[in-house]
């Protein structure tokens, strides 16, 4: 057996062994990107090496296979990548300032440290470190607002519960205010998504850097049943949201921008028309033409706005000729 390939049945009897309900030729195929036949040839090997794998048909009529083999915990399967992951996860949570996550993540990071031998560990620790430099992730570049942690903190916490927020939001002077919250947007500016009960049922955005202090009361809530944030956050083409700015947006690149605009996730909705001429349209449903325009400038004039009127009035007269490079 080549080793590659005894490397990925290890990785099968390890899942087939954690997963409390085994694991199916499809999941094998999306755990190790291979075709329908080879993950059924992969759980042949899977039963010829392995005595005691068990073959179970679920309800859907569905094969599933499980390995009922604690020993498997003790195979030592080099961490190098998981490790590399979870530094730069509790890097990123810390500089966002989810101080809770980085300790979690910063926790499981050591536990896998704590399995090698010395000599390993060092290793691993060494190289992790040589390849966060590589990527840039030990100073992240880029301007951004800094969240306050005891904030972020209550935020989670209302969050998981769910539980209503006690806030002051804006000045020192504001009186403070009872949210519950349904959401948290991150972005170059983040937005706690809550509603405040005595105004109403609307759904509101609170800027989490005007947010003075938050803490987390024992009062549980129910969610709003028809509220989705992910629908919520496709409403809009950042995170600022504005009902009266919804509308179809339709942009149009130029045939020497249009290759360069195929590679961009403008919204999660978006579709795009290739034109005869060379261009491309992208259509999508959102709002937000300040952010819109934002980006659009980065494009100087490889990008045209069909609509909505709105936003083609707002940014027709910056559009620049003298951009070296495109986004």
């Amino acid at each position: 057996m080549m080793f590659s390939k005894a490397q990925d049945l290890i990785r099968l009897a390890r899942l087939a062994a954690t997963r409390r309900t085994g694991i199916g030729l499809n999941e094998i195929c999306e755990e190790f990107a291979v075709s329908h036949r080879t993950a059924q040839r992969m759980t042949d090997a899977l039963e010829t090496v392995f005595t005691n794998v068990e073959a179970v048909d679920g309800p859907d009529r569905r094969r599933r296979w499980r390995v009922a083999d604690p020993m498997l915990d003790r195979l030592q399967i080099r961490q190098d990548t998981a490790i590399e992951a979870l530094e730069i996860a509790s890097r990123t949570a810390r500089g966002d300032g989810r101080l809770r996550h980085a300790a979690a993540l910063e926790d499981l990071r050591d536990g896998l440290l704590a399995r090698l031998t010395p000599k390993d560990a060092l290793r691993t620790e060494t190289d992790v470190e040589a390849v966060l430099l590589g990527m840039g992730s030990v100073t992240r570049s880029g301007p951004r607002v800094n969240l306050v942690p005891a904030v972020l903190d209550a935020v989670i916490e209302g969050l998981r519960g769910p539980f209503r927020l006690r806030l002051r939001y804006g000045t020192e002077e504001a009186p403070e205010r009872i949210v519950e919250p349904h959401g948290l947007l991150l972005g170059h500016r983040s937005y706690l998504v809550a509603r405040q009960p005595n105004r109403g049922q609307d759904i509101l955005n609170f800027r989490m850097d005007r947010i003075l202090s938050a803490q987390s009361l024992d009062e549980s809530f129910s969610l709003a049943s028809d509220f989705s944030l992910e629908d919520y956050a496709a409403q809009s083409f950042g995170v600022y949201q504005d009902p009266a700015q919804y509308d179809e947006v339709i942009w149009r690149f130029a045939p020497r921008a249009a290759a360069r605009a195929a590679e961009f996730c403008f919204h999660p909705k978006q579709t795009m028309e290739a034109q005869e001429d060379g261009c491309l349209i992208v259509r999508f449903r959102a709002a937000g033409w300040l952010e819109m325009a934002w980006h659009l400038y980065s494009w100087g004039d490889a990008v045209e706005v069909i609509a909505p009127e709105g936003l083609r009035s707002l940014v027709e007269h910056h559009r620049r000729s003298d951009f070296d490079a495109l986004p």
